[in-house]
């Protein structure tokens, strides 16, 4: 178990003002994982403080990129000689498997690389003009809040601490509740790096906190991971305050499955696209749109990967989907499944019962759930689960299937699959969202990331990425 008393303020481990505590327990078997100090608004005061006089008078701000760059390869490189220590603590925080934690913290590795690349060949400073002379800089925007959910806390936390730091910014880190732990652990990496005091403070906190850490008046840009609803709520406090902001929202994939691509080839690539972090990622193509004359096969051949992936305990090392993180989570879940029984899609495989067994006991576990003859209007289809269930949609032609692929109010992500790769580019260009995967292939991390529509505002990675943590100046001569 793995406890903390004090919370990490300013570059300085400090007494929390409460002293109620915050318990993290492993989804799977309701174990206690570790404890953490409960956040309070006194606390967000203080490290809000320090992180506002660390950017006005402090160093961090005023160093050239490249002193700035080295510290943060340091940082990367102590991060990684800790990757199996924080696979597992992950793991036990929110059920995810081992195998996907393990083979996910070189990623973390290289998104950081990615950011580094592009602040090196970044233009910080440019020159124009003649009779007068332009020139425009980029300025850190100032203090920035990085709010982080439990489903990815790593490459999450990532995300939003990387691109603000490196353009100079100074940061408070709310990582969720649910994952409080490892979240807690960059702390100590961060100073071992060199980071200068009062640059970074660590915040766990609810959402009532979060969100007067959101409200505070000394925050200058808001960086946020999380629902729609949730993206709602912080997009109209920041508005109401002109604070900058990014928003990374939910999703509803789409993946075109045209009328020539292999169907044991498209079940085994949604299984990892659909399914990872136990389906509870808003980039899951949990839509897969068939032809219709194709349907059946699509069908059958989704379900029997479904049913061929080991559901249980998350350390297992053959265990590919695990628990949801809470059981309010799992209650939805199932209310979704028993909504498009209810609206007539059929049922595949799966179901709302959960898995029976002694393993499952504890768990929040749903079994991977497969409906076809969905139809794009029932609720399953437009509505974000956050769970392993999947939707097979016919349509009648390409047309169509674009139709129905853009008929959502999401535009996160999406998916087309064919045996002619540039013909499914063709396609890939009438989705309306930030990223489309053609045969499953990964975007990296050099390429903006982001959504379109209620997906959210604003764009993550590359130097696209860490624009959103800089201000333009231009100034006459």
């Amino acid at each position: 178990m793995i406890t903390f008393d004090q919370l990490f303020i300013g570059g300085q481990w400090r007494a929390p003002a409460s002293s109620d505590l915050l318990e993290v327990r492993s989804p799977h078997d309701q174990s206690l994982v570790g404890t953490s100090p409960a956040v309070t608004k006194a606390d967000v005061d203080e490290a809000v403080a320090a992180a506002r006089k660390a950017f006005d008078s402090g160093p961090w701000p005023r160093m050239s990129p490249s002193e700035r760059i080295a510290i943060i390869e340091k940082f990367n490189q102590l991060h990684a000689d800790r990757a199996t220590q924080l696979a597992g603590l992950v793991t036990s925080e929110n059920g995810t498997p081992l195998w996907f934690n393990t083979d996910a913290q070189p990623g973390v590795a290289a998104q950081t690389d990615a950011y580094i690349r592009a602040a090196k060949d970044f233009e910080w400073e440019q020159r124009g003009g003649e009779a007068v002379t332009t020139l425009t800089v980029r300025e850190p925007i100032g203090v920035v809040a990085g709010i982080v959910p439990w489903n990815a806390p790593q490459y999450l936390a990532m995300a939003k601490a990387i691109p603000a730091l490196l353009a100079g910014c100074t940061l408070v880190l709310k990582p969720s509740p649910e994952t409080a732990l490892d979240g807690a652990l960059f702390a100590d990496i961060f100073t071992e790096a060199g980071l200068p005091e009062g640059v970074l403070s660590i915040l766990p906190a609810d959402r009532e906190v979060s969100e007067y850490l959101v409200s505070h008046p000394d925050v200058d840009k808001i960086s946020f991971t999380g629902s729609t609803a949730a993206g709602r709520r912080v997009a109209s406090i920041a508005g109401s305050q002109l604070k900058r902001i990014t928003l990374e929202l939910g999703g509803k994939s789409a993946a075109i499955v045209l009328d020539d691509a292999d169907a044991g080839t498209v079940a085994e690539g949604i299984k990892y696209a659909a399914l990872l972090v136990n389906g509870q990622s808003c980039i899951a193509h949990t839509r897969i749109l068939a032809p219709r004359s194709r349907h059946d096969e699509i069908v059958e051949a989704i379900t029997a990967m479904a049913e061929g992936v080991t559901v249980g305990d998350p350390s297992a090392p053959d265990t590919f989907i695990g628990p949801l993180i809470t059981a309010v989570q799992q209650r939805k879940v199932q209310g979704y499944i028993r909504s498009g029984l209810d609206q007539g899609a059929k049922l595949a495989t799966g179901g709302a019962e959960p898995p029976q067994g002694e393993v499952y006991r504890q768990g929040f576990y749903v079994r991977p759930t497969v409906f076809g003859q969905v139809d794009n209007s029932m609720t399953i289809a437009q509505e974000e689960i956050f769970g392993p269930v999947l939707s097979v949609i016919p349509y009648l032609d390409e047309a169509d299937a674009v139709r129905i692929a853009n008929d959502s109010s999401f535009g996160l992500h999406g998916g087309v699959w064919s045996a002619d790769a540039e013909h499914g580019v063709e396609v890939a260009r009438q989705i309306r969202a930030g990223v489309v995967s053609v045969n499953g292939a990964f975007a990296g991390f050099d390429v903006p990331f982001g959504g379109y529509k209620c997906s959210g505002i604003g764009r993550a990675f590359g130097s696209v990425g860490l624009s959103e943590c800089l201000e333009y100046k231009a100034i006459a001569v």
